[in-house]
């Protein structure tokens, strides 16, 4: 071993490996073919993104923060709502992202709201998924940091794992302070959405589109975040996070000779 090498990872037992490695393996997969075309033109959208009107810039963290608290509240009734299954979530989705694009930047930013209350639907879907009860304050609490995993457009994001945090009952400051954390990071990240939209070379990636592939990111990042969570309970998460890591951690370039 290098001395520069990390240490080798905790011990977990094998079937914890091949799960590990399969959530490894969806995290590197999470970027599809439109997210691939964006981050090809990254550079431009930072450009374009600087280039919105700065009432513009500051109106999506404001919106954002304040869909934020209203999803947190009609989210927990999402499993029930009619229609909300993921065919429904994705038609919902790409619904909202067609009307935004065709009414421009103002229309974009006004159906942002509606956008973050579909990702929390789908969110708490995959906590369910992974065994765990979407109304836990805890799990809500993970559901609303899952929106601050990185950005779906920066190649070289990686998903936040510092999930194992207090389970707080998320009322009054702590669900503050916690969108207050989340906001901006999310923030960040719809407003390159918004800015992919306003780029002309990429004039053929509809608003729909992007609203499409945004749900699948974050879907993927909340099936990730809670099966890691759910690893974590048995195996530890230290042991869980570092095999995870080791799992993601690009190979290292060695120069022959």
């Amino acid at each position: 071993m290098r001395s520069d090498d990390p240490p080798p990872p905790l011990p977990v037992p094998p079937e914890a490996r091949i799960a590990i490695a399969a959530l490894a393996l969806r995290w590197k997969k999470a970027n599809g073919p439109v997210m691939g075309l964006l981050i090809r033109f990254g550079g431009r959208l930072e450009n374009q993104l600087s280039a919105l009107p700065a009432g513009f810039r500051n109106s999506i963290e404001q919106v954002t923060a304040r869909a934020l608290e209203t999803s947190y509240g009609i989210a927990r009734h999402g499993g029930r709502l009619p229609g909300s299954g993921e065919r429904g979530t994705m038609a919902a989705a790409m619904t909202a992202g067609l009307a935004g694009g065709a009414a421009g930047l103002p229309g974009s930013i006004a159906e942002l709201p509606f956008t973050i209350t579909v990702l929390l639907h789908a969110i708490r879907r995959e906590a369910t998924k992974a065994g765990f009860d979407p109304d836990d304050p805890w799990i809500m609490a993970e559901a609303l940091r899952t929106l601050s995993s990185g950005s779906p457009i920066a190649a070289d994001d990686g998903i936040d794992t510092t999930f194992l945090s207090a389970r707080i009952a998320l009322t009054g400051p702590a669900l503050q302070r916690l969108i207050a954390t989340v906001a901006p990071k999310l923030a960040a990240a719809l407003g390159q959405k918004l800015a992919a939209q306003a780029v002309p070379v990429l004039g053929a990636v509809s608003g729909a589109a992007l609203n499409a592939a945004f749900l699948r990111y974050y879907r993927e990042m909340a099936a990730i975040r809670f099966g890691l969570l759910r690893l974590a309970e048995t195996h530890g998460a230290a042991a869980v996070l570092e095999n995870f890591a080791e799992a993601t951690r690009q190979p290292r370039i060695t120069r022959a000779g």
